[in-house]
């Protein structure tokens, strides 16, 4: 019996995978576009909604901060100035950002 790919070795293939299919390498780069602008404006967000926020959805309008509760949005969205100010000194492309609540798991 054979055992299971390792998870590295998984997502290396999954990754493959996903670069060679134009539509779903797209995606792919938005995820990662997603994160490096999460990753670009910690500096600005309140240390204590640093760990409530995730980077969401990219698109070509957007850009979508998830938060894990109500209280931390309604802090977020007066900090959502700042933040578009952080992603053009940072250089990216303007979006506009929106905060919405995550989906409970």
């Amino acid at each position: 019996m054979t055992n299971p790919p390792t998870p590295t070795v998984a997502s290396q293939a999954v990754g493959a995978a996903l670069a060679r299919h134009e539509t779903l390498a797209g995606l792919l780069q938005r995820v990662r576009d997603s994160r490096a602008r999460l990753a670009a404006v910690q500096a600005v967000l309140p240390p204590g909604l640093r760990g409530a926020v995730e980077a969401g959805p990219l698109d070509d309008t957007g850009w979508i901060l998830l938060v894990k509760h109500a209280p931390a949005a309604a802090k977020l969205r007066q900090c959502v100035p700042q933040i578009e100010a952080e992603l053009a000194r940072a250089g990216f492309a303007p979006r506009v950002v929106r905060v919405k609540l995550a989906l409970a798991t």
